[in-house]
C-alpha cells in the first residue's frame, strides 16, 4: 500500500487541528500555513473528512474546522481511508477458500494481498492523533524508536 499525497495531507491537517485543538475553530487558512499544504487542495480534503465524520465546521467570524471527536479517538486508517477508501495491499478481490482457484498461484497470492492488507490497516489504526501530537510535543518516542504504538 501506498499512501497517497492526499491521505498524508489529511493526517497532517487532522493533527495540526488536534495540537492546537484548545484554540478553538482554525480556518483553512491558518492550517494551510501551520502545515504547508496548498490552501485550495486542503479545502477539498476537509470536505471529505468532514463527510466522514472527522471533522466539523463553524462558520462567520470565528469559525472554521475542529475534530469531531477526542483524538484519542481518530486513528491513521479512519483517515486515510475517509479520502483515500478501503486500506488494502491491491483490488485484486477476496481470496478463494472453497479451492476454486481460476490460475496456478491465484488463490495463495490472494489470501497474501489480503492478510497485508488487514496488517497495514491494523498498523495505521495503532497510530491515534493523541498518540502523534505526544510524539510531536517530545511526550513519546519516535514510531520505529520505541514499542509498538498503544
Amino acid at each position: 500500500m501506498k499512501v497517497s499525497t492526499r491521505g498524508d495531507y489529511a493526517c497532517r491537517a487532522l493533527l495540526s487541528l488536534s495540537l492546537h485543538r484548545e484554540d478553538g475553530p482554525t480556518s483553512v487558512r491558518d492550517i494551510a500555513e501551520r502545515t504547508g499544504l496548498p490552501q485550495p487542495y486542503l479545502e477539498q480534503i476537509l470536505l471529505a473528512l468532514k463527510g466522514a465524520g472527522l471533522v466539523r465546521s463553524k462558520r462567520g467570524v470565528g469559525g472554521g474546522y475542529v475534530l469531531a471527536r477526542d483524538p484519542e479517538d481518530i486513528d491513521l486508517a479512519q483517515i486515510v481511508s475517509a479520502v483515500d477508501g478501503p486500506i488494502q495491499a491491491g483490488d485484486f478481490g477476496q481470496p478463494h477458500t472453497d479451492g476454486a482457484c481460476d490460475h496456478e498461484g491465484q488463490c495463495v497470492l490472494l489470501a497474501v494481498w489480503h492478510d497485508v492488507g488487514g496488517r497495514m490497516k491494523q498498523l495505521l489504526e495503532g497510530y491515534t492523533l493523541a498518540h502523534l501530537g505526544a510524539v510531536a510535543n517530545g511526550e513519546r518516542a519516535w514510531p520505529g524508536e520505541a514499542a509498538e504504538p498503544v
